[in-house]
């Protein structure tokens, strides 16, 4: 008899539970309706990503998605000119960095002389008056690398391989 008492006290308290959530959750849902419409989390998501960023070369830009592998680059800084190999990693798509590079860096002046495709490996080869850059993309498993290699142009075209 007593276990009976328990068990009629239990499903009416299960009850009387279930019709509480039950009328709170339609009043939340009620009251979410009426208030005005929020952002939309495509909009948001666009104000959090990250500006692209000058890193050791102040005129080649990089996307932020990019990560610096500072082991494996190398810079070097005079007071005339900055020159080196910077290696970049991220998980970012190759024909949407092929077209950061392409549209950014002829906003830094930079002139596309050619690029190569190859498969999961791309090298664009930019140049502007005294200074070369050569960008090699190449797409791995999880990653893509990128290297950005600048360096110094001679500045009498006889004295290199166009004589």
């Amino acid at each position: 008899m007593a276990d009976l008492r328990r068990f009629r006290i239990l499903v009416g308290i299960s009850v009387l539970l279930f019709i509480f959530t039950v009328f709170l959750g339609c009043a939340r849902l009620k009251a979410m309706s009426k208030s005005p419409e929020r952002p939309k989390p495509a909009a948001r998501k666009q104000d959090k990503t990250p500006a692209p960023l000058y890193y050791d070369f102040e005129d080649v830009l990089v996307p932020s998605e990019l990560k610096v592998d500072k082991k494996r680059s190398f810079i070097y800084h005079t007071s005339d000119f900055t020159a080196g190999v910077l290696i970049l990693t991220g998980r970012v798509e190759m024909n949407s960095l092929i077209r950061f590079f392409d549209n950014n860096m002829a906003k830094d002046n930079w002139r596309l002389i050619s690029s190569f495709k190859m498969g999961i490996r791309t090298i664009m080869f930019f140049d502007k008056p005294n200074r070369g850059c050569i960008i090699n993309i190449n797409e791995k498993q999880f990653k893509t690398e990128v290297e950005v290699w600048v360096a110094p142009t001679m500045e009498t075209p006889e004295e290199g391989l166009l004589k």
